[in-house]
């Protein structure tokens, strides 16, 4: 086999994935979705960020990472399981691994099954999900009650 027509299609297999990359977050910006970096592993390395969007679904909070050829969400965040447990702004290992001048929600996940997580979004977008988090119908979520 020649060298060129494996570098060739090496060279169309990396392109077809920059190409679905683009194509899955344009196509989760546009039905509403919002930057936010998450994490889940939470220490105080910095480390564990990851950028993608997110999109309110009702009850959900559907996250798409960016890196991720996964056609479906790679995490859902049910409303009624989220406790806001504190607020901070980013330390400064973290900061090249969220959006620009972003704060950080870390909540308390009520399940039994719900571990921590941090989300980083920028202040206008914080609003909004703050307002989504609190929008929900009275009696469903556990510390309203």
């Amino acid at each position: 086999m020649d060298i060129t027509v494996v570098v060739g299609a090496v060279l169309l297999l990396v392109a077809a994935v920059l190409v679905w990359l683009a194509v899955r977050r344009l196509r989760a910006l546009r039905s509403g979705g919002v930057h936010a970096a998450l994490r889940t592993r939470l220490d105080d390395s910095g480390k564990g960020w990851h950028l993608g969007v997110g999109r309110y679904q009702g009850d959900e909070f559907v996250w798409f990472r960016v890196l991720s050829l996964r056609p479906g969400p790679d995490r859902i965040i049910s409303r009624s399981a989220l406790e806001i447990a504190d607020r901070r702004d980013p330390s400064s290992p973290e900061l090249y691994t969220m959006p620009p001048s972003s704060r950080v929600l870390r909540f308390r996940g009520s399940g039994p099954d719900e571990a921590e997580i941090e989300i980083a979004m920028s202040p206008d977008t914080l609003t909004g999900f703050l307002s989504w988090l609190e929008s929900a119908p009275p009696g469903r979520l556990p510390w309203a009650s």
